[in-house]
């Protein structure tokens, strides 16, 4: 059931909710602020945020390295009206109504800061995509 603060809610999932889905739910809530409502998630999360998403994120003045990886839910995926997974071919449960797609990646996983950078760049510019789409700025 969708968010009805009238917000669209994302979800971003990847395996281990450690990296791609982590940088991506950092864009979107850091350049859409309370537009959105922003939710990511793993079908089998790590134990802790890829260091090197951590740090690119942190070049880019966003500080994630205070979140966890959490497990994906049913309840997380029918809540959300977008499901976003990050090209690791995860399986995510389908709902009537929700919206689902696929944005192909590269893992960060075991990858160091200046592999991970483009791949920091590419979520953004597809975060700024989805924002427009999803909660563009109210213009007076």
């Amino acid at each position: 059931m969708p968010d009805t603060s009238g917000k669209p809610s994302v979800l971003f999932v990847c395996v281990h909710n450690a990296g791609r889905s982590q940088m991506a739910a950092a864009w979107l809530a850091h350049l859409a602020g309370d537009r959105v409502e922003v939710r990511s998630a793993g079908s089998n999360p790590g134990d802790a945020v890829n260091p090197a998403a951590v740090e690119a994120m942190a070049e880019a003045g966003i500080d994630i390295s205070a979140e966890t990886p959490k497990i994906l839910t049913v309840d997380a995926v029918r809540e959300s009206d977008v499901c976003i997974t990050m090209g690791c071919g995860d399986t995510c449960p389908v709902f009537p109504g929700n919206r689902y797609l696929d944005w192909k990646l590269d893992d960060p996983a075991g990858q160091g800061v200046e592999a991970v950078r483009p791949i920091r760049d590419e979520i953004k510019t597809l975060v700024e995509s989805l924002i427009a789409e999803i909660a563009p700025e109210k213009t007076a």
